[in-house]
């Protein structure tokens, strides 16, 4: 990570190889004290140096740990040595590591500093992860303003912080601006890569149609500065199946077959989702016997991507042989793989499948999510196994802390309305009581809750109670 630092005279980092167990030692006392600073410090004090190997090493940890916060007190460390220099790697990603940390405006305080600093070139390295941040939480106006003052800095000299805005742009919908900002970098003779043509492209299906795309596509293949690979090939392919050219789609990914890289799956599994798309299995197969040519471990986003497609096509009996596969090689239960067999069992009425699938996840390990008690939860509502359905929901609810789920309105009304139906009066209070306390309430549900009090003559001052705290009115 810190391969880029530029040692000078007499300082304590020796560019020597890792010894891996002195690194781990200081990995854990960080982790365990959580104190980064003084813990470096003691160590250079006592007469032990630090590597640069033993410095990547424990950052690459921290950060894949998601101690963004102990890595950005290791680069504030770091940054205070007389005998570091911050490349402009380095600088781009203390403003990543702030952002995750402290969030985008005390990353915005920092961009400020370097700017008032000796060096624009120091500041020249930051902007482009300040911007991202933007991209990535859709603030437009924060995004224009930072272009605008990379422009009066003269930052902008090449195509990723436009791309960045193209990104932007067609995230917010706004695909006009697309077309404008291609139009800027032509205007000041800004250079075109891959992805600015490929984002343009798609720009232009939305504004101008198809002839437009091919317009596009027809000035990329005639860019001497940028080759046409299967990126491009699969975003004009993905253009003709929205727009029902479906010839010219299967023509584009022959071509784009063609181009695929074999020390990279990434691409087969782009094939694979368009070829789902024009309910072509041969491609699907294909494509997903030769990804298995190219070296290296096929991942849960792979299988996931495979199934999803052999699903959608119909195609269980298939889909089964390659979870099977999958099953036999994973080291780590992934239920987000299971979740798709999982699913179409559910939605065809396999309900039985669904049960058996599930059990069998649960013996080898796997920790079900909340996708899979949704699943499960629909699936039992739609047999009309309303007890099972419920501990679902019960099982869901533990899980809602942890991430922005929120089941579907009709599956909760599905269950208040079998408590009506069986008169469970006390199972129907403790329900709303819950999905009040968790901000799922609704109108039809306290309606529903009111009129089964009413038929049996109890008060119901509580449910009147809770929809006014809800700001809930009867209409």
């Amino acid at each position: 990570m810190y391969s880029r630092i530029r040692l000078v005279a007499k300082t304590t980092f020796l560019a020597r190889p890792l010894f891996s167990g002195a690194a781990t030692d200081t990995l854990k006392e960080i982790l365990r004290k959580k104190r980064v600073p003084s813990l470096l410090q003691q160590r250079v004090d006592s007469g032990h140096p630090i590597t640069l190997s033993e410095l990547r090493f424990i950052s690459k940890r921290l950060i894949r740990s998601n101690r963004h916060d102990l890595a950005l007190q290791m680069m504030e460390w770091m940054e205070t040595r007389k005998d570091v220099h911050f490349s402009a790697y380095d600088i781009a990603l203390k403003v990543e590591l702030i952002i995750k940390s402290h969030g985008l405006k005390q990353a915005e305080e920092y961009f400020e500093q370097l700017q008032s600093s000796d060096s624009l070139k120091v500041a020249k390295s930051a902007y482009l992860p300040l911007l991202r941040a933007y991209v990535k939480g859709r603030l437009v106006q924060e995004a224009e303003a930072l272009m605008e003052k990379l422009n009066v800095l003269g930052f902008l000299v090449t195509p990723h912080p436009f791309n960045e805005m193209m990104k932007l742009y067609e995230a917010t919908h706004q695909y006009e601006k697309v077309v404008m900002v291609i139009a800027l970098m032509k205007r000041n003779k800004i250079p075109r890569n891959v992805l600015s043509y490929n984002l343009w492209m798609n720009a232009c299906c939305e504004v101008s149609g198809v002839g437009a795309v091919e317009s596009v596509y027809g000035e990329m293949v005639g860019d001497k500065s940028v080759e046409v690979g299967w990126s491009s090939l699969c975003t004009l392919a993905n253009v003709y199946v929205k727009t029902g050219f479906v010839e010219k789609a299967k023509l584009v990914l022959e071509s784009a077959e063609k181009k695929l890289n074999r020390s990279n799956r990434l691409g087969y599994f782009f094939l694979i989702t368009l070829y789902a798309s024009l309910r072509n299995k041969e491609g699907v197969v294909r494509l997903w016997e030769g990804s298995k040519s190219v070296s290296g471990r096929i991942t849960c986003a792979n299988y996931i991507c495979v199934l999803s497609s052999l699903v959608k096509l119909g195609d269980l009996a298939e889909a089964e042989k390659v979870f099977e596969e999958w099953e036999d090689k994973c080291c780590n239960y992934d239920v987000r793989v299971s979740n798709v067999l999982l699913g179409a069992y559910a939605r065809n009425g396999q309900i039985r499948k669904a049960e058996s699938l599930h059990n069998r996840v649960l013996e080898r390990g796997g920790n079900p999510n909340y996708k899979t008690w949704e699943i499960l939860m629909e699936g039992w509502v739609k047999c009309q196994s309303m007890e099972k359905a419920i501990d679902a929901m019960h099982q869901a609810f533990k899980l809602m802390k942890g991430c922005h789920w929120r089941p579907s309105q009709r599956i909760l009304l599905a269950i208040a309305e079998y408590f009506e139906k069986e008169e469970k009066i006390k199972e129907a209070n403790t329900y709303v009581r819950d999905l009040h306390r968790l901000g799922l309430a609704n109108l039809p549900l306290y309606r529903l809750l009111l009129r089964m009090h009413e038929n049996i003559q109890r008060p119901a001052s509580h449910i009147y109670e809770m929809m006014k705290l809800d700001n809930i009115q009867l209409a």
